[in-house]
């Protein structure tokens, strides 16, 4: 970078750079709760309707580690403008098509073109604060980026029950036109080097057999019957023998597309793990919340979509906060403290039973926002603590490369998991469905005098213990999802301090 901005241009490119990761938070959020719509009017299943999320995460998530690549290679502003423009392209095919196969097509183009945009507006927002504001900086994108959680859901939400699905897609046009435009004017004559290095295509190409197949496993492989199916088990070949290669064709390759020494770094080691494994529970909830919400408590995606949209109310006051006042605290506190909250609000969200209340279920939600604003914007600085600037954009792109695969893996293995749990919960109770339990007996002559036929009490009974079933799994997953944080609290504190933020050329 030639010149740093100063003032109102400097206010002007954070927004700017800012509104571009704003698409791609509201673009996920927005889509979790028009799941079942989607579904319904594309004549798919709920389980072929988060392909529609996974398909995006896996697309991106194979792109951010060429990040680095791409940017030394055609410089990191023409690279972010790209990757903008062709986000809010893919947009608008996502909401003119017609069917899954289209449908998915687009959403992996707009996951490749969204791997840049997220890596590349922190570096280029690093670049041009001072040392002395980058934390500062950092806490104001993130404010910006997670106010997506908060409309997404709710205009997600009421997009589908008032207009229709696409629009959901149609509203990143303003917002990505408008980044375009503005980073374009700011950052005009302000290229970074341009270096003409060779492409890792051996790599690259095991990267995208290797987690392709994996992820096509983990979302078939309920369907399939996992490993009772050939073709999960010839997925699974695949994807373990391109990933082993992978492994040893990065260590030994002069310019690899996935840097793999990063991990000889123990913050960067630390921080990844911790990033991934919290953000893969984190939207792991994310995803069943609403969709248990639609599928089991009769909610419409609007009131689906209010209730989820509690957890962004708080990070937008208290992260700039946690960015400019983080380093008089110790990271691995501020980051500890907010996982303390995540569990405790998933242990509590545990115990929520079919008659809970709207409030019930927006109270845990508002206060998760307490450890969301204490989670990204330390871990990220942890993540890259001491590394030298050239190997920022890398860092930053292999870090939310394990951060949006772990998303997409838990979106499927959430889903299984949930599905499996309402199985064994389903078993159980329908073992003490019979006419010799009082309980049961004084069920059915409850039904009888309301005017129930014999096939309709069943019918009734059924359906109120699938409910309850599905009920358990959730709480289940919650559970689960408590026990992990309590984890990672202890993971954290094998990072080493000093976590100063890198100073950047500007």
């Amino acid at each position: 970078m030639t010149t740093a901005l100063k003032g109102s241009q400097l206010v002007l490119l954070t927004l700017s750079l800012s509104l571009s990761i704003f698409m791609n938070v509201l673009d996920i959020s927005i889509a979790n709760v028009a799941i079942p719509t989607i579904a319904g009017n594309l004549a798919i299943s709920s389980d072929e309707g988060t392909w529609i999320i996974t398909s995006f995460a896996v697309s991106q998530a194979i792109m951010l580690p060429l990040t680095g690549w791409l940017g030394r290679r055609f410089g990191e502003i023409r690279l972010f403008i790209l990757s903008t423009f062709l986000f809010t392209l893919a947009s608008a095919l996502c909401g003119l098509s017609t069917n899954l196969t289209t449908l998915l097509l687009f959403r992996v183009i707009q996951g490749m073109a969204a791997g840049p945009m997220i890596p590349l507006s922190q570096s280029l927002l690093l670049a041009n604060y001072p040392d002395h504001q980058k934390g500062f900086a950092m806490g104001l994108w993130a404010m910006i980026a997670v106010v997506g959680p908060i409309f997404g859901p709710i205009i997600g939400g009421w997009i589908t029950d008032n207009y229709s699905w696409p629009w959901i897609f149609y509203i990143n046009l303003p917002v990505g036109i408008l980044s375009v435009g503005l980073t374009k004017i700011l950052l005009k004559g302000q290229e970074t080097a341009i270096t003409k290095t060779p492409v890792d295509t051996i790599g690259l190409s095991l990267l995208i057999v290797g987690i392709g197949c994996l992820q096509i496993l983990l979302d078939q492989g309920k369907d399939l019957d996992w490993f009772n199916s050939n073709a999960i088990i010839i997925l699974a070949i695949i994807s373990g023998i391109a990933l082993s290669f992978l492994v040893v064709w990065e260590l030994t390759e002069k310019n690899p597309v996935v840097d793999l020494r990063l991990f000889a770094k123990r913050n960067f080691l630390i921080g990844t793990i911790v990033l991934t494994s919290g953000y893969l529970v984190y939207f792991s909830n994310v995803v069943i919340f609403p969709l248990w919400l639609q599928t089991q408590l009769g909610y419409t995606a609007t009131w689906a979509g209010l209730a989820a949209a509690p957890v962004g109310i708080l990070p937008v006051f208290l992260t700039p906060l946690v960015g400019r006042y983080m380093y008089k605290v110790d990271l691995r506190t501020i980051i500890s403290f907010g996982f303390i909250i995540f569990a405790f609000t998933a242990f509590w969200m545990s115990r929520m039973a079919t008659n809970v209340g709207f409030e019930q279920l927006v109270l845990p939600r508002f206060m998760q926002g307490i450890g969301i604003s204490c989670f990204f914007t330390p871990l990220i600085t942890i993540t890259i603590a001491g590394l030298p600037p050239e190997r920022i954009a890398s860092a930053l792109g292999l870090a939310n490369f394990c951060r949006i695969l772990g998303g997409s893996f838990g979106t499927s293995l959430s889903v299984t998991l949930w599905s499996r749990r309402e199985t064994v919960h389903q078993s159980y109770l329908v073992d003490h469905i019979n006419l010799f339990n009082p309980i049961n007996h004084h069920t059915f002559q409850q039904l009888t005098s309301a005017g129930l036929s014999y096939l309709q009490q069943l019918a009734a009974v059924t359906n109120s213990i699938t409910n309850q079933a599905f009920m358990l799994a959730t709480n289940d997953i919650f559970w689960f999802s408590g026990c992990n944080f309590v984890c990672l609290i202890f993971l954290i504190w094998l990072a080493k301090p000093p976590f100063q933020m890198p100073k950047l050329d500007q």
